[in-house]
């Protein structure tokens, strides 16, 4: 790496008026969290964990604490180190998070990976992270295999493994390192290429923790619950670190079931639940009713990770009478930036999420500032769209072996998010700021930049779309046309003229959007590619156009 690419990573980690090093929490290392809630709150309950059978299994902390060591000591048998990396492939379950904390125990560092991924890219992984060992359950072990990482890597299926066989006492040698230890690695889920791993430390973990907990108000024993994959940064960070930093419970979900969903509000007395949007419009297709259950211990849902629409927002809120805190924030800034703010009365509340073309994603937190910066790595003023960055104690160290990426991201001493957004200041000098589209996503239609959120907006209005999302398709005439792929509503699937359904839904776009905007050609399908935090992979359905990249469309 570079002098000048270390310099600017480094001025990324700063805030205004603290260095990176001017540390916002006081643990020494996650060893010390654990240790301090197993003095503090050892017959509390700190895990509950749902299979998908809805079979329940609760730990304490004693419980947690003790079993985390003992693996942590397997680990150290075996020759792990402060810094080698682990891996996991499994879906969620309770011993995944005890494998996180054993491993964070110690100072090595874990890699996630989801278990849907190719296993071409699942081989990329555990090579390029240099993972010594890999924890699954037998369900997923011939699949490792496929992938021929059992040359060299060790693989454990969770299912067989003996905790007591270890010790629960962890020597002092084995603890002996800092925060700003390395201990996740998350690679990006991209469209295209290789897949970029995101290296973050202890330091960033609890840093984001500290903000969340801060933020939404988690102290003591408070309730959250987790239905997110826990190979993400949501998961693993909002729910999971979190709860640890402050000593709550955890109620763990192998997976996310709309029939259960709110019943499992209500009976675990969670406070606090993160989504992504796709969940939202489950809910809000499903027979679910909010007043069948007793939620007077519910605050709100935080909801990010993907493109969330004012209107899905809007009727979510009015259906189920649940406040959204919509937020913001990468696998690179260890999960959340900003939120919107929790307290705000109900029409300040709307307003901010209604009447400004987007939902705001709200005010950045207490560990990292954010600015919208042009392509110079210039400050731009009050609604004039650019990139979103930020600078703070959550950015990650850096990308790992990717020095040339490493170089453009932190070009100008910010995070380069990727993001287009702007900023709009309340009356007390607040900047609340909107994300409008990923930067390299922007259809580029006769050079003119057209941002798909836009488009996704109106197409989710029209009462019978289910789901809606605008592709940028090659086209000769523009370089890129517009163009929709469109889920109808279940009573619209049989319906006898698609023609005269993608016809009006041309007529609507266009009674909202100027022409150049709307989209020219309409296909419907069953399912729209999304990845496993929800968002929304457009460049995977580009093909479906390929027919029309000779038409030019006139009005």
């Amino acid at each position: 790496m570079d002098k000048t690419t270390h310099e600017n990573i480094i001025k990324a980690h700063y805030l205004k008026s603290l260095s990176a090093t001017d540390y916002l929490v006081n643990y020494f290392n996650m060893y010390d969290i654990l240790k301090k809630r197993l003095s503090q709150k050892a017959d509390k309950t700190y895990l509950t964990f749902y299979d998908e059978n809805g079979e329940k299994v609760s730990l304490t902390y004693r419980d947690f604490v003790q079993r985390s060591f003992q693996l942590a000591n397997f680990l150290v048998n075996s020759g792990i180190k402060k810094g080698d990396r682990i891996a996991t492939f499994s879906h969620n379950h309770f011993k995944t998070v005890i494998l996180y904390f054993a491993s964070w125990s110690i100072g090595a560092v874990v890699v996630p990976i989801n278990v849907s991924e190719e296993p071409e890219r699942v081989n990329y992984i555990l090579e390029n992270s240099e993972t010594r060992i890999v924890f699954t359950r037998e369900e997923y072990t011939d699949k490792l295999n496929k992938t021929g990482c059992s040359k060299n890597v060790t693989i454990i299926p969770f299912d067989k493994f003996s905790f007591d066989a270890y010790s629960d006492e962890l020597k002092p040698s084995d603890t002996n390192f800092d925060k700003e230890a390395e201990c996740l690695i998350v690679y990006t889920s991209g469209t295209t290429g290789n897949p970029k791993g995101v290296v973050l430390t202890q330091y960033n973990l609890m840093a984001d923790a500290y903000a969340i907990s801060e933020w939404h108000g988690l102290h003591n024993d408070d309730v959250m619950m987790c239905v997110l994959p826990i190979h993400h940064v949501n998961g693993t960070v909002v729910t999971i670190m979190t709860t640890m930093f402050y000593g709550g419970k955890l109620i763990l979900n192998q997976k996310f079931q709309t029939d259960l969903f709110l019943k499992r509000l209500q009976d675990e007395n969670v406070k606090v639940v993160s989504v992504v949007p796709t969940l939202l419009q489950f809910l809000l297709h499903s027979d679910e009713d909010s007043g069948k259950y007793d939620l007077k211990n519910f605050s709100h849902i935080i909801c990010g990770a993907g493109p969330l629409t004012c209107e899905i927002a809007r009727n979510f809120e009015e259906r189920f009478g649940l406040r959204i805190a919509h937020g913001y924030g990468l696998s690179e800034t260890t999960c959340y930036s900003c939120f919107i703010p929790v307290d705000l009365k109900s029409d300040e509340h709307f307003r901010w999420q209604n009447e400004f073309g987007f939902p705001s994603i709200g005010i950045p937190v207490v560990c990292n500032e954010m600015e919208i910066h042009n392509d110079k790595g210039e400050s731009l003023p009050e609604n004039e769209k650019g990139e979103i960055v930020i600078r703070g104690h959550n950015v990650m160290k850096y990308y790992f072996n990717n020095d040339e990426v490493n170089k453009k991201t932190f070009e100008f001493g910010w995070f380069r998010s990727g993001d287009e957004g702007f900023f709009k200041y309340d009356n007390s000098g607040r900047k609340y700021f909107f994300i409008t589209g990923r930067i390299k996503e922007l259809i580029i239609r006769g050079a003119v930049n057209i941002s798909p959120l836009e488009i996704d907006e109106v197409l989710s209005g029209i009462e019978f779309v289910k789901s809606g999302i605008a592709v940028g398709f090659d086209n000769d005439w523009y370089g890129e046309e517009v163009g929709a792929l469109v889920m109808l509503r279940e009573n619209f699937k049989d319906h006898p003229d698609k023609e005269k359904l993608k016809e009006e839904i041309i007529s609507k776009c266009r009674g909202h959007l100027p022409f150049f905007k709307s989209p020219k050609v309409v296909l419907f399908s069953d399912s729209i590619p999304v990845t496993s935090t929800g968002k929304y992979q457009r460049n995977k359905v580009k093909d479906l156009f390929k027919k029309w990249k000779e038409v030019q469309f006139k009005k």
